[in-house]
């Protein structure tokens, strides 16, 4: 298929009719509309079903119903609204229903504003809602990638039975980059049969009824299901690291940690650097869950100092503390409210670093 010119949010959404997805529930918020904008449009076109919700609490229970049945569907929203779906990714969760979800960020805390912002982080990879489970977060930072991160989180969701997030800021939404769908696109898993779907029951003796249920009132059966679900989160975290790694095959002082759209903007301050014959390295979590922990702290052994980059206060850089163990001193650049970080201000920052003038993140 030839490449074709589309905006990220509608690239988003055709990625997931191409991925076979034929259900959407979701409510309009900025910077994310034109995926339920594309998806009303597309979805008759393919015999799919595109529902606007009264509210983003309603979309997401939709979604614990259409799962339930077996089908590959969706919903986008943007930071607030995915604050109102937290108790309903419990339930899907504990459900072990597979759905994927986009959340666009915006600038918060609060109503916050539409632009971009990197601020769901935590949120997303820590604290979504109530009780013991945990999602498979992917953070593209192109447009193609977002594509192809798009079909591969359909994927996941089934191969696991648990919510994958898709998580990209304002610009990956807004912005319009060349765009190739991969044509028959083999399976990123093997995938198993849903016969645990909800699809109908005619008293078949060798199918046991399908029920659907997070509920369980004997405690003793409730730890035998966190059990099982804590194993498959950890079987998640071992197999789903995804990263990408720049010239860490070279010498370099400082590494750089970023992800998503600001890691492009740090990959032109290490251009910028390198004319300067100065050699920076970057790693870039892809999975923001499961974090890429050994690869930074490999990575970080050639380096005499870290920077971490965000458009937060400062929440990946937590992982990075983890990842590091005090190892190495870390610096911090930022911006936040839907200001961006320049290239120019990182080339600044990693010139502090080297000449001392930049100060240490403390442990605490």
């Amino acid at each position: 298929m030839a490449k074709k010119l589309m905006k990220g949010s509608e690239a988003i959404a055709e990625a997931a009719i191409q991925a076979g997805c034929r259900l959407f529930f979701g409510y309009p918020i900025t910077p994310q509309n034109e995926i339920p904008e594309y998806m009303s449009s597309r979805m008759p076109q393919v015999g799919g079903t595109f529902v606007q919700a009264e509210s983003e609490v309603a979309a997401s229970n939709m979604l614990y119903g259409a799962a339930g049945s077996g089908e590959r569907v969706m919903t986008s929203s943007s930071s607030p609204g995915v604050s109102l779906m937290a108790e309903a990714i419990s339930y899907l969760a504990g459900c072990e229903l597979p759905v994927v979800i986009v959340n666009i960020m915006r600038a918060g805390p609060g109503l916050g504003g539409i632009l971009p912002s990197q601020s769901d982080y935590s949120q997303t990879t820590k604290g979504m809602a109530h009780g013991d489970f945990r999602l498979l977060a992917l953070a593209p930072w192109s447009i193609q990638e977002a594509a192809d991160l798009v079909q591969d989180a359909f994927d996941l969701a089934d191969y696991y039975r648990n919510p994958v997030f898709i998580l990209g800021d304002g610009l990956i939404g807004q912005m319009m980059e060349p765009v190739e769908f991969r044509e028959n696109r083999e399976p990123l898993k093997e995938l198993e049969p849903k016969t645990w779907a909800t699809t109908g029951w005619k008293g078949e003796a060798d199918r046991p009824r399908a029920i659907i249920n997070s509920l369980f009132l004997d405690p003793e059966e409730l730890e035998r299901h966190n059990q099982r679900l804590t194993a498959k989160f950890d079987r998640m975290a071992r197999d789903e690291v995804r990263f990408a790694a720049y010239g860490t095959d070279e010498d370099y002082d400082v590494l750089i940690v970023a992800y998503g759209t600001v890691a492009r903007v740090c990959s032109t301050a290490m251009e910028d650097l390198r004319e300067e014959g100065i050699n920076v390295a970057m790693v870039r979590p892809i999975s923001v869950y499961p974090f890429p922990t050994v690869a930074i702290r490999e990575a970080a052994e050639k380096a005499k100092n870290v920077l971490v980059v965000e458009l937060s206060a400062g929440q990946m850089i937590e992982d990075v503390k983890m990842a590091l163990q005090g190892t190495r001193p870390i610096h911090f650049h930022n911006r936040m409210g839907g200001m961006l970080v320049s290239p120019e201000e990182v080339t600044t920052k990693v010139h502090a670093i080297l000449e001392g003038t930049s100060e240490e993140v403390s442990d605490v």
